[in-house]
């Protein structure tokens, strides 16, 4: 290493002019700590983060016990996730996030470390979410580690508090572009009026003017694209800012030319203001982005509820609703809303939601429970430490380890046309360029940059996500609340249609229910303990029906889906569930489901429970027809009839499977080349719904759902699963109507351009307007086949209503 005096030279590492040089491996840097970075870099094979910007790095200092503080318990528990003896999660907000490089280097800090499983970039937010292990590294290594690379978080020990991303850097080059087309279009008015020949110097001052204007035009605010387009070349790529940048620099080039020679007034207005247009056009594209993302974490997912005491009572209410130290009840199977202290002596949690894997944990009295967090076991109190946000829990859904591994038809069509598009374009430019030079070389130039400018796939990579996202908002509305927008894409393929029986086509709502056999009273009183511990809807309904109130207390609970419940109650085993389970005989009955009990390990009776059939199931399974292609349940076949007199003649039926059972005949589907939606209230179910390509969860119950499901319906809206359906395919139509649009548009101003009828000027006005127009019309198309397929259920609706208070009137009449 050799230091030196600068010479005007730049930072190879964050591009800022260097007071004094530091040399290492023939690159020049500002300061230690930018030669500290790049050292970093190099040892752990990091470099080609140079190569996706140019000098993307920011002045960083070395620092080694600064973050020391972070790895006391209390400040830990505040900046932390999630914390467990071989994991730990924690998100930071990094102002310094700008570009590609920032993105890539903080997505490969598993490199640097191997304490650091996993880190993930929100660039819109500015946060990095990192996984580790705290028995590899320290909290305030992996701090430390981030600064060291140039990218220190903003610590902030109020989870609660909202943080703001670090400048506004677009606003500021918009601002910059504005002032100057304003101003450059001003000097140049002697020229559109023709009173530019009467006096040469003014001219000249006013050419020299809009060139000072322009030249923090071309530096700053045009730079991203200039940048971008450099990094495309060192990848040996093209993307779509190559043509944008070509016809940019040609223009001011051009223009600065004319002036300095005194050869013309050049072409500066239209220059500024196509800076101006296509900052506006990105300005609007960031904008939709961050209004989808803003829809999809408060307007997409469903209500999640929760028990919360009021009084001496347990009450429902929706996750915002809980403040600090408020009590909440969470039973078998249910999510953790917030972060909570637990109030009972253990608990065991299934934190697969944070972590991917399903591996109780033991958590005892005192001790946090994160948000996220399914209780496996009998129901606790908590006390709930910090609101969470509905945002942060349903981003835990979206977790890798639930994710379909199909990737995004349209994404891959959207990315190839992309490409394709830009090589066509300038190759367009060239042909253009060689025709203009040989006919009229004074206009080549700006006809050129109009070639370039107007066509962009800007509309093609918005018309995909504005669609899906608009689909998204509507479903949501109407209480099917999907993962994310890739499961409309999965949704309308589908060709094979799943059922399950209990909780999905029954419903508890009224039940019949009748019990045969000989239980005490104080017995009763403890299958209705026992009961209230599970979420199965079987176990609500006996819940429900028994009477008697029992004060013991339940140890040793267990639930195994498929076959029961079971738990030691004042010494005693009580088993409720299944006739396999607890020993009894199997029971011939038409219609109705049997919960048979046993105490220590004698048979006292069962429980049958003749559950209505959903409104309108009939219906829906009619229109659905073949594509309805089996129903799987759990339960004996008593019900065959019934369900032989609801579903198409095609329908296969399958009776007493076990959870590996449907699991398997979803996968003997996907074999024989079917797209199949596994529907099932996600309780015995969640290997079908994880195995199918789209699996919905039905619930009455908001408060309970699987990861494995790509959807939650609600249940009073199964009659409407075949509308979703077809929403679902509509929308891929509409979307393909908006790949139509913006191929059209291109087309039609690029005939505009290469003829020389439009000028720069106006090609950057038309780039942010071809997006607006295939927003404008996702938008209205989503609104327009809603209202169509949603007051169709409705006229059908009221057609049924219409037909049952006639039967009515005429029965009344003498």
């Amino acid at each position: 290493m050799v230091k030196q005096p600068a010479t005007a030279l730049k930072c190879y590492h964050c591009g800022q002019t260097c007071e004094e040089v530091l040399w290492i491996d023939q690159k020049s840097f500002c300061c230690f700590g930018c030669k500290t970075i790049y050292e970093i870099l190099q040892e752990n094979d990091l470099c080609e983060y140079y190569t996706f910007e140019a000098s993307p790095g920011t002045q960083g200092k070395v620092l080694d016990d600064t973050y020391a503080y972070l790895d006391e318990a209390d400040v830990r528990k505040k900046v932390v996730e999630f914390d467990s003896a071989d994991f730990v999660r924690v998100r930071f907000f990094v102002p310094a996030i700008h570009c590609s490089s920032c993105i890539w280097l903080l997505e490969h800090l598993e490199r640097l470390d191997a304490g650091i499983a996993k880190s993930e970039v929100n660039f819109i937010q500015k946060t990095v979410a990192i996984d580790f292990d705290p028995q590899k590294i320290r909290l305030s290594n992996v701090v430390s580690l981030m600064a060291k690379v140039g990218y220190a978080p903003q610590i902030t020990l109020d989870k609660e508090e909202k943080k703001t991303a670090a400048g506004n850097g677009l606003v500021l080059k918009l601002a910059i572009a504005g002032f100057s087309f304003g101003n450059v279009m001003l000097f140049s008015f002697p020229e559109y009026l023709g009173l530019d020949h009467n006096d040469t110097a003014l001219m000249r001052t006013f050419s020299w003017l809009n060139l000072v204007l322009a030249v923090p035009v071309f530096l700053y605010s045009a730079r991203e694209y200039f940048t971008s387009a450099q990094a495309s070349f060192r990848q040996k790529q093209i993307n779509i800012d190559v043509p944008i940048a070509l016809g940019l620099l040609a223009l001011f080039l051009r223009s600065a030319y004319d002036i300095i020679t005194a050869s013309g007034p050049g072409y500066l207005d239209s220059f500024t203001g196509l800076v101006f247009f296509l900052l506006i056009g990105r300005w609007f594209q960031s904008k939709t982005y961050e209004t989808l993302s803003f829809d999809r974490d408060f307007k997409s997912y469903f209500p999640l509820a929760v028990h919360k005491r009021v009084a001496s009572h347990w009450e429902p209410v929706v996750i915002y609703e809980l403040k600090k130290n408020d009590q909440i009840r969470i039973r078998n199977m249910e999510i953790v809303p917030a972060d909570s202290t637990l109030l009972d002596a253990q608990a065991y949690i299934d934190y697969s939601f944070v972590t991917g894997e399903s591996r109780p944990v033991k958590v005892n009295q005192g001790e946090t429970i994160y948000a996220g967090g399914r209780l496996i076991g009998q129901p606790v109190v908590l006390a709930v430490e910090q609101k969470t946000s509905q945002s942060h829990l349903t981003s835990l859904w979206n977790n890798e380890a639930f994710r379909k591994v199909e990737e995004s038809k349209y994404k891959k069509i959207i990315d190839q046309a992309a490409r394709r598009f830009t090589w066509i374009v300038m190759g367009i430019a060239a042909i253009t360029a060689i025709y203009w030079y040989i006919t009229a070389p004074a206009s080549m130039w700006l006809v050129i940059t109009s070639v370039l400018m107007v066509a962009c796939p800007c509309a093609l990579a918005l018309a995909a996500p504005f669609t899906y996202g608009s689909m998204l908002r509507v479903f949501g509305k109407h209480k099917l609340y999907l993962k994310n927008a890739d499961v409309i894409e999965r949704l309308a393929s589908i060709d094979a249609v799943v059922f399950d029986k209990t909780g999905t086509i029954t419903t508890g709502s009224t039940p019949e229910i009748k019990f045969t056999g000989n239980l005490s009273e104080e017995e009763a009183g403890w299958i209705k303990l026992l009961t209230s511990y599970s979420t199965h809807p079987l176990s609500s309904l006996v819940t429900k029906y028994i009477p008697v109130v029992s004060d013991a207390m339940v140890t040793a609970y267990k639930e195994l889906p498929g076959k029961g419940i079971e738990g030691v109650i004042d010494g005693h085993t009580v088993r409720i569930g299944s006739h396999l389970f607890t020993g009894a005989e199997p029971v011939l009955h038409l219609n109705a489901s049997f919960v048979f009990v046993s105490v220590d390990g004698a048979v006292r009776g069962y429980y049958s429970i003749a559950t209505p059939v959903r409104k309108y199931m009939k219906a829906m399974l009619k229109r659905l027809g073949p594509t309805c292609v089996a129903l799987l349940s759990g339960d004996n076949d008593s019900d065959r009839e019934k369900m032989a007199g609801l579903f198409p003649s095609t329908t296969q039926f399958l009776f007493n499977q076990s959870p590996h059972d449907k699991l398997e005949f979803i996968r003997n589907l996907q074999v024989q080349g079917k797209k199949v939606l596994m529907v099932g209230d996600g309780l015995n179910d969640a290997g079908a719904l994880k195995q199918s390509d789209v699996g919905i969860a039905i619930t009455d119950d908001t408060a309970i759902f699987t990861p494995a499901c790509d959807g939650i319906l609600q249940g009073d809206q199964v009659n409407a699963l075949d509308h979703f359906m077809d929403l679902a395919k509509t929308s891929t139509y509409i979307l393909r109507a908006a790949f139509a649009i913006s191929f059209m548009y291109n087309a039609i101003a690029l005939s505009f351009a290469v003829t020389g009828h439009l000028t720069p000027l106006v090609a950057a006005i038309l780039m942010p307007v071809s997006s607006i127009s295939v927003v404008g019309f996702s938008s209205l198309a989503v609104r327009y086949v809603t209202n169509r397929k949603m007051n169709q259920q409705f006229f059908i609706f009221n057609t049924q209503l219409h037909a049952l208070w006639k039967n009515i009137f005429q029965a009344k009449k003498p």
